[in-house]
């Protein structure tokens, strides 16, 4: 399965910066040792459902120590039997772009 979520603590600092808890997070993403893409606004994220859903979990866990709340934001591809379909998804679509040019 592939996830995609974003995941953010309320905040009431002066900006409105959340890049200090958002960095916990995609360090727990990163040390999982799972694929995985983290793009300006969400973290993506490839895996079977009980690694994937704990990492989410425990990237959440890091966000809620920079709040009194946290937002999480998940979309989830549940597709049994693919793996590197987190690439995959994208070689496919540039191809098809491609062959259209």
């Amino acid at each position: 399965m592939i996830v995609s979520f974003s995941v953010a603590p309320s905040t009431d600092n002066a900006d409105g910066s959340v890049h200090e808890a958002v960095a916990a997070a995609v360090k727990v993403v990163r040390d999982s040792g799972l694929p995985n893409s983290t793009s300006s606004m969400f973290t993506e994220l490839e895996g079977e459902w009980d690694e994937v859903m704990d990492v989410v979990k425990r990237a959440t866990e890091a966000v809620a120590a920079y709040g009194s709340r946290v937002s999480l934001v998940l979309k989830a591809d549940i597709r049994p039997g693919y793996t590197g379909e987190l690439t995959g998804k994208l070689e496919r679509l540039e191809k098809a772009i491609h062959s259209q040019e």
